[in-house]
């Protein structure tokens, strides 16, 4: 399988019917799928502001972190972390997407017009380590206060 099928493939397993949702996401103009978090993986929801300097902070450190969603405007970024990581998330500002919630997710390696990847899953199943993110926000969040106080 190609990098792209296998992603597809991955992604879509957590639908309640994986066949279904990849015919619908193939044949959806807007290429997107709705899909449960909580399974595979859980999502934290990062404001752009902040949300941006993570990444950055987090690929120089890593060599490929887990799956980056942003939305339209760079208003929010998404991080896929393991599940049950939103349960368990105390972080004030942070949006938490686990068990019983649902999010659109863009078909991988394909462009969209509300949300896109910043990083698209590979299909390995790589998530990005909380701890790891939490500390990259917070190395993040204190380059952006020492810019506003410059």
């Amino acid at each position: 399988m190609t990098g792209a099928k296998t992603a597809v493939a991955w992604l879509a397993s957590v639908a309640p019917d994986p066949d279904a949702c990849r015919r619908e996401w193939e044949r959806n103009p807007h290429g997107v799928a709705l899909l449960p978090a909580g399974k595979t993986w859980d999502v934290l929801i990062l404001p752009g502001e902040l949300g941006y300097p993570t990444l950055d902070v987090l690929t120089r450190v890593l060599d490929r972190p887990g799956p980056v969603l942003v939305d339209f405007g760079d208003a929010r970024m998404g991080f896929l972390v393991p599940p049950g990581t939103a349960a368990r998330w105390l972080g004030t500002g942070i949006r938490t997407a686990g068990a019983g919630t649902w999010i659109v997710v863009p078909y991988p390696g394909r462009s969209t017009g509300s949300v896109r990847w910043l990083v698209p899953p590979d299909g390995s199943g790589t998530l990005t380590d909380p701890a790891l993110l939490e500390l990259a926000m917070h190395e993040a969040a204190a380059d952006l206060a020492t810019q506003k106080g410059d």
